[in-house]
Parts: C-alpha cells; sequence; structure tokens
C-alpha cells in the first residue's frame, strides 16, 4: 500500500507539472519571464528563471521526481560540447523546454532542454587580447531572462539583450570606461524591467560600481558607486560622502576597488536591491590607505533602492580589509524561525569564513560564526557588528604572516545552496591559507596585479618538506550548516579545494560537481553518497534541476578554469590533474547516453635549454615572473594546466623568441599582450632565464623521483 501511494503521488506531481509547463509554454513568446511570473516562481517548479532559481537566489528546487530512493538510477541523458578549453562558470537558465546559459569568452547558448538540439548561438566577439584584464579567466556564470529578451554581460564590459527566439541582437551597451580594466564575469539579475549589472577589476586600478539599465531599450536608469573618488571634486550622493571620511591618502588615484563582480539578490516585497562588494586597491592598506580608515563600501554587503539606486544600509564585514576577503559571494534571502519569532533574513558565507545572518531589512546583525578554520579573527562582536581581529592578522612586519583563508577565500564565487525543507545551507568550502608580506616599493602597475603584497614571498617553496607540509595542509569540503543554531551538520571532505556549487532539492538531495572530475548528489538531510558519475573534467559551475513533459532533468557546465588552477601552481593539483573539456552534461533516470572514452593523459616530457644565468639574474626573473605572470601561468612557472606550462615552451630556446611574445605580441590574438610598457628587454631575458631554472629544478626533482620507485 505504501509503495502505491508513493507512486500515485509522484503520478499526481508529474501530471500537475505536465500541466503547469503546457500552460507556460502556450506563451508564444520564449522566455516570457516578468515580475508576476518571477513572484510565483515556486508554482512552476519545472522551470528555472533566474540565477538562483526565485528571488531569495536559494539554489533550490521543489521538485522530488529524483529522490534519494531513486537518485542510483540517474544516468546521462544528453551532453552539449563546448569549442572552448577555458573555464566554465555558468548557471544556466530553462524556461519553458529551453535551456540558456553562457561559455567562456561569454558566447551564449539557447538548446532544447530534453534533447541537447542547438536552436541557436551568440558570440559577442570578445577582443582576445582583453583576457589580460581579468584576473580569473575569461569566464561568465550566467544569463538573466525578462519579456522574451536573454541578457548577460561580456568580458569587455558590454551588456547585451539577445531575442530569446532567435538569438539576434536586440541592444547592446558600454558599462565601462573602455580606457581601464574593467571586466564583466557574473550573471546579471532582472527585476521590474531593470537589468542589473556590476563588473570586476579591483586588482587593476578599477573603481567598483553597478548599475541598472532599461531592460526594453538597454539606456542607463542609475548607476551606485561602491567607493569615493577625488574628494576634491563633487560626490555623486550623500553615501559617497559618507564613505570618504573612511578613506586616507590618495587612494582613488588607485581606482579604489570594492567592484559587484558577482552577487547580487532582490526582495520584491521591500523592494531592495542587495549587493556584494569587493576588496579596496590595493589588498595592503600600507598604499591604500596608510592613515587607515574602514574603507567604505569595501567587503560590505549594501542595500539599495532598486526604482533609483539609493543607499538604504549597509554591512561591512571587512572594515580596511588586507586580504582580499571581498563580499561578492551569493546572498540568500529565506524567512526563518530565530528565537521563537520570523525574520527575514540575508545570509551569506563569504571569503573571510564567517557565516553571517542579517535582517534584510535594517541590516542589523542577527548572528556570524566561522563555517570553517579561521585565524585572523576569533569571533564576531555582537554589539559593533565587528570582527575581533587576532593579534598576527596584520602583515605589518618584515616577515611573512600566514593567514587562513587566503585570498582565495574559504568560499568563493560557487553557488551555496539552503533548502527550506532540511533548514540547511550547504557551502563549497576551500581550507587555504596565503603568506601575505607588504611590498617593499610598491608602484601602481598597469598590466599586472596591484596587490601591494610581496607575491615572491608567498610562491611556493621548493623546499620538498616544507612544500609537503603546505600542501598537505590545503583541502575542501562541502559543508551542510544550520544557519540559526550557527553549527555544522555534516561535512564531505575533499582532496583538494575548488569545488563545484551546490542544488538542493526536495528530493532530499544535494548535487555537487568536483574538482576532481565527478558529479555527486548526496543525502541532503545526513550526506550521505548516493550517486556519483565521472564528468571527463573539473567541475565548478552551480547544477540546476527542471522538468520538460514531467520527466526530471539535472544539469551542470563543466569546465576546469578560474583563478584557482590558473595562479596556485601546484596547488591546483590537489584533486588531481584533470583536462578541460567543456561540455554541458544533462542527467535523468535511466538516460540512454554516454560520454566518449578518453585516452589517458600523456605527461609531458621536460628538455628545457641548460641554464647557465646567475643566481642574481635569475632572483630578478623570479620576482619579475611573479609580479606579471603568475597570476595567468601559475606560481613559481607551474601551470595548473588552463593556460600554457612556460616549463615545456618552445619558446624558451632564444631570448629573441621569447621577447617577440613578451614585448613583440605575438600572441596577443590569444590573450598574451605586449607588456613592453611594463618589462625591459632585460627583464624578459631574467624571466626567460629563471623559466628555464625552473624547468630545469622541475625535470631533476622529477628524475630523482623517478629513480626512487
Amino acid at each position: 500500500m505504501k509503495g502505491f501511494l508513493h507512486f500515485a503521488t509522484l503520478a499526481l506531481v508529474a501530471l500537475l507539472l505536465a500541466i503547469r509547463e503546457k500552460t507556460a509554454a502556450g506563451s508564444s513568446t520564449p522566455a516570457a519571464v516578468n515580475a508576476s511570473r518571477m513572484a510565483s516562481a515556486d508554482q512552476e517548479p519545472g522551470n528555472w528563471m533566474s540565477y538562483g532559481r526565485t528571488y531569495s537566489e536559494q539554489h533550490f528546487s521543489p521538485l522530488n521526481l529524483i529522490d534519494d530512493q531513486n537518485v542510483s538510477r540517474l544516468k546521462l541523458a544528453w551532453y552539449y560540447d563546448l569549442d572552448t578549453h577555458r573555464g566554465q562558470e555558468a548557471t544556466p537558465l530553462v524556461i519553458d523546454g529551453v535551456m540558456y546559459f553562457t561559455s567562456a569568452w561569454s558566447k551564449v547558448f539557447a538548446l532544447n532542454a530534453a534533447t541537447g538540439k542547438l536552436l541557436w548561438a551568440y558570440d559577442p566577439q570578445v577582443p582576445g587580447e582583453w583576457a589580460i584584464n581579468a584576473c580569473c579567466d575569461v569566464v561568465n556564470r550566467g544569463v538573466a531572462a525578462w519579456d522574451g529578451n536573454i541578457f548577460f554581460g561580456t568580458l569587455d564590459g558590454r551588456l547585451i539583450a539577445l531575442d530569446a527566439a532567435t538569438g539576434k541582437k536586440i541592444w547592446q551597451t558600454l558599462t565601462i570606461d573602455g580606457n581601464s580594466r574593467y571586466t564583466i564575469t557574473g550573471a546579471p539579475r532582472v527585476a521590474q524591467g531593470k537589468v542589473i549589472i556590476g563588473n570586476g577589476g579591483a586588482e587593476f586600478g578599477v573603481r567598483g560600481y553597478v548599475s541598472a539599465y532599461d531592460a526594453a531599450t538597454g539606456k542607463l536608469i542609475w548607476r551606485f558607486y561602491t567607493v569615493p573618488a577625488d574628494p576634491s571634486k563633487p560626490f555623486e550622493s550623500p553615501a559617497m560622502a559618507k564613505a570618504a571620511k573612511t578613506w586616507s591618502g590618495k587612494w582613488w588615484t588607485l581606482g579604489g576597488g570594492g567592484t559587484v563582480w558577482n552577487a547580487l539578490a532582490y526582495d520584491p516585497d521591500l523592494d531592495l536591491l542587495y549587493i556584494g562588494t569587493g576588496n579596496g586597491t590595493t589588498w595592503s592598506e600600507k598604499y591604500r590607505s596608510p592613515e587607515g580608515g574602514d574603507n567604505l563600501f569595501t567587503c560590505s554587503i549594501v542595500a539599495l533602492k532598486l526604482s533609483t539606486g539609493e543607499y538604504v544600509w549597509h554591512y561591512q564585514q571587512n572594515p580596511d580589509d588586507e586580504w582580499d576577503f571581498d563580499s561578492d559571494e551569493d546572498m540568500i534571502l529565506a524567512d526563518l524561525k530565530i528565537d521563537g519569532r520570523t525574520r527575514k533574513v540575508l545570509m551569506q558565507a563569504p571569503k573571510n569564513g564567517f557565516f553571517y545572518v542579517l535582517d534584510r531589512a535594517t541590516g542589523g546583525l542577527i548572528s556570524a560564526k566561522p563555517y570553517t578554520f579561521v585565524n585572523w579573527a576569533t569571533d564576531i562582536d555582537m554589539k559593533t557588528g565587528r570582527p575581533i581581529e587576532a593579534a598576527a592578522a596584520r602583515y605589518a612586519g618584515a616577515d611573512p604572516q600566514v593567514v587562513v583563508p587566503g585570498p582565495l577565500g574559504a568560499h568563493s564565487w560557487h553557488p551555496m545552496s539552503y533548502s527550506p525543507l532540511t533548514g540547511l545551507a550547504y557551502i563549497p568550502v576551500n581550507d587555504s591559507g596565503f603568506a601575505y608580506k607588504a611590498e617593499e616599493n610598491f608602484e601602481a602597475r598597469n598590466l599586472a596585479g596591484n596587490f601591494g603584497v610581496d607575491v615572491v614571498a608567498a610562491g611556493m617553496p621548493q623546499d620538498p618538506k616544507v612544500k609537503k607540509s603546505i600542501l598537505d595542509s590545503i583541502k575542501g569540503k562541502l559543508v551542510a550548516w544550520d544557519p540559526i543554531q550557527q553549527k555544522q551538520v555534516w561535512a564531505i571532505d575533499r582532496p583538494g579545494p575548488w569545488n563545484g556549487g551546490v542544488l538542493s532539492t526536495a528530493g532530499n538531495l544535494v548535487f555537487e560537481g568536483t574538482a576532481s572530475g565527478n558529479f555527486e548528489a548526496y543525502r541532503a538531510s545526513t550526506g550521505e553518497k548516493l550517486w556519483s558519475a565521472p564528468a571527463q573534467t573539473g567541475v565548478m559551475a552551480g547544477p540546476v534541476t527542471y522538468t520538460v513533459n514531467g520527466e526530471q532533468y539535472v544539469a551542470v557546465l563543466a569546465g576546469w578554469g578560474g583563478v584557482f588552477p590558473l595562479a596556485t601552481g601546484e596547488v591546483s593539483f590537489k584533486s588531481g590533474r584533470v583536462r578541460n573539456i567543456s561540455r554541458m552534461l544533462v542527467y535523468k533516470l535511466n538516460g540512454k547516453a554516454a560520454l566518449p572514452v578518453l585516452p589517458e593523459i600523456e605527461a609531458p616530457v621536460l628538455r628545457p635549454p641548460a641554464s647557465t644565468a646567475t643566481t642574481e639574474d635569475i632572483k630578478h626573473g623570479e620576482a619579475t615572473y611573479q609580479r606579471f605572470c603568475s597570476t595567468c601561468h601559475g606560481d613559481v612557472a607551474v601551470s595548473g594546466g588552463v593556460i600554457p606550462d612556460l616549463r615545456y615552451s618552445s619558446a624558451l630556446s632564444t631570448d629573441q623568441l621569447f621577447s617577440s611574445i613578451v614585448l613583440g605580441g605575438l600572441l596577443r590574438k590569444e590573450g598574451m599582450v605586449s607588456f613592453a610598457r611594463e618589462l625591459s628587454a632585460d627583464d624578459v631575458k631574467s624571466v626567460r632565464s629563471y623559466v628555464i631554472f625552473r624547468a630545469n629544478q622541475s625535470k631533476e626533482s622529477a628524475t630523482q623521483a623517478s629513480s626512487k620507485k
């Protein structure tokens, strides 16, 4: 009888879903999303109409046709290969049977959500050389839909509207100063006919802001700056006048930072838009704000009136931040019963390692506790809302100070999820520290990150014992967190960080992709692993689930990249060496598709020229490489596999060839622009000498390791 009732319940759910889908699909306009439809999104659980599915940004689905009892039958339904091998971070939208998503280089695709058939594709033709402006790969985290149009931002700062039916461009507007090093990688949001978009570039001398554009025309409606400009000139708003009092020195000459590169959420009842802001420029306060100050509105959550962009309230998580602890990580809105009464809250697990619960009407702090290990602070002062910093957190001394977490963050952009059924938040956690030391004699740079920290001191030591100790301390995990009790309920350990975003469902399931190349499902209540499938590549993006014709699907965009494998060198291999095979993966119960069998990864052979440079030349080359090259080609000349490892490059063969690339811009169309404004010919020769030295050093280490076997 129990089994019959379970079957009958599933059949009824399928019938209701089919009726809703038929009603929704009855519209002659694809992606016919509007305020009414978004407000009642839970009445259409088969659709995923916004980045976090609903305005609450919970990344939770009420669907339960796939549940903890049958998920073991989940098989690949279809896949769609992409024409790129760069990082994939997009969360797709699925509206009335059509899937819309972006890939690297800001390309947009529309697929039949049941079959994977391509309906249309759009390439905004981002110039390859603009990649030098992206701190963290040429990624894009997705699109927004409204009134029959699809909206997305491009790496080079454009906001574009496409016809959802055809993929034809409706309008385009440049949202940035094209002479500044801005990028857009985040997904826009649309509310009340306004398209909201921010940008990135805090390490490259820009001033942060968020903008609202008319969805029908692309006309700018309002703009809110997150940090003040030159105080000798009129301020754009009272909020900027207030913020300027919290800065010192000539911060505006460095741009200030505070970019809104990811986190956006909207509460239609309060009519408030919430934005998360990034770090200041530089990371080190020594150069950014030498006489101190909180540096508003960096590392903050800010509430704005959607209609005007007017400031309402803010909560700053890290006053006078020195660690790149930006607050651009996803925010989740929910109604929680706390101390006997229901509170409208905003939850966030930002980079700094504390889980925050705020009153989203006022910005008042309700609670905050560390969701993983941190050593930079002991607690949050509940009276002031300020962190109680550890004595050694500020790196003012001559020696590097290891702070946990580091700039990778205890949690980064990867979507976390909240299930109102379990009452738990599910967080993809990074456990990774960083050796901070203020850079000596800092000068603002054009094509290198303006960190203000000594990146040579932070480089991976080559002493085997020291290296092993550091690598052993770097891990990842999936954490189920009780936001009311502020405690961990369960956790899944990962060998390394930078695992994928999270989806939770009413089927008592949590889905997450891994850096080691799997897509997995867990029981949401207990953390028991129930299912896993090979993705053949690292998975970073947030999964979604949807229905077509009453059948539930689970989808995730796969493809390895982002700042972690770009910049961290050997650390990026903690989860194993994975190739990048960018594709959309879609699963359903009893699916019949299969991924192609791949050949084994062949280890490349190091054949570097002999190292003949002086110790002084190599030392200069290391400093130059770490400052100008490591953010793309990897710490201490070890690439994470997204772009070429220079130790294996044929360009090392001669100074002339190496210089033609670094100074002459031979490969600028592939993103390797000329560094002629930053580096001299002697600088480039020393970089080549250093890379040759590291290649020979690596070859010797590999030979020794092989002989021990």
